[in-house]
């Protein structure tokens, strides 16, 4: 595996999914794979659980780690062509890029939308940089529109979670999945929605359904066939997993929309009455989340709360990315 941005990089899922377990039960059972080999994580922007289990992930397959903070301690970097450098970025990320693939093996990469230009963002620029430049196996640790490793947590634990496999290919095993949108007072990417949606889109056992405030559509191209249903009552009764997350406008259906807080609707927020919609409904959140905002404290504390499950199973997402990565060197 050169690259791992979309699902379609990990599938068939159920081959992915056995893989995760499989470590689960023994964490270093492929510490001979990473053996004098590094990973370096590239991080323009703040992370708490991606920088630690990635990093953990890579010492569990015998890895050495190199983390580099572009904006705490790094020359400022240029992304585009055709600028003339005369403020206060010194060095050119062209040349950058190069430079970081002499000094690892693999490249993990963390890049937030800029959520003012939708063509750029939606074009993966930087990602596409290290890529193209890098000469090495590059992973997505969120960027400007997709969270992978995310995503896959977030499918290892409700396979987990629900009764019967999601991959089975058995119809009778479909647990009804809502993503459903929460207010917040940042405006924020998709990036988590967008693969939340996808992979569940191509999990062939979750029913899968989407419910926002009209003019927050999420783009086609991950949405794909699920339902999207405005009324979250609607959309939440007899759930079985309820994903909340807040994105900011995607401009699908307005363009001079993109990244703006368009809705502030506090009727949204995850209370015990809108799980009460539910079919003793599991809550799920990729973290970290703004309390009594996103959700109320009642909620996330309850037994029914995944959301410390999920953050554990980054590491094993993670660590699945890698060790295919790291078999294809």
């Amino acid at each position: 595996m050169k690259s791992f941005i979309n699902v379609d990089d990990i599938s068939p899922l159920d081959k992915a999914l056995a893989e995760a377990m499989e470590i689960k039960n023994d964490r270093y059972k492929y510490q001979h794979l990473g053996k004098n080999k590094t990973l370096m994580m590239i991080f323009f922007n703040n992370s708490l659980r991606t920088r630690l289990s990635t990093q953990k992930a890579a010492m569990n397959l015998g890895m050495n780690v190199i983390v580099l903070d572009v904006n705490a301690g790094a020359w400022k970097l240029e992304t585009e062509r055709g600028v003339i450098m005369d403020g206060d970025k010194s060095e050119h990320l062209l040349e950058a890029i190069p430079v970081m693939g002499c000094y690892c093996d693999i490249i993990g990469v963390r890049s937030f939308a800029g959520l003012t230009d939708r063509e750029y963002d939606y074009a993966e620029t930087v990602l596409q940089q290290f890529i193209r430049y890098s000469g090495r196996p590059v992973f997505a640790m969120e960027t400007a529109t997709v969270h992978p490793l995310q995503a896959f947590a977030d499918l290892i634990t409700i396979e987990e979670s629900w009764r019967r496999p999601v991959c089975s290919g058995t119809s009778a095993a479909r647990p009804k999945v809502v993503l459903t949108w929460a207010p917040h007072c940042r405006a924020l990417p998709q990036a988590v929605p967008n693969s939340f949606a996808q992979w569940m889109n191509a999990a062939p056992d979750v029913d899968l359904v989407i419910t926002h405030p009209e003019g927050y559509e999420l783009d086609p191209q991950f949405v794909a066939g699920a339902r999207v249903e405005y009324d979250q009552r609607k959309a939440f009764e007899g759930a079985d997993f309820i994903y909340a997350k807040n994105w900011s406008n995607p401009g699908v259906t307005n363009p001079a929309d993109y990244g703006k807080i368009t809705c502030d609707d506090r009727s949204w927020t995850v209370d015990t009455e809108h799980m009460s919609w539910t079919n003793n409904g599991k809550f799920m959140h990729c973290l970290p989340v703004r309390r009594n905002l996103i959700v109320t404290d009642d909620v996330i504390e309850s037994e029914n709360s995944l959301v410390i499950p999920e953050a554990a199973n980054r590491e094993i997402s993670c660590s699945v990315v890698l060790k295919r990565m790291l078999e294809a060197l």
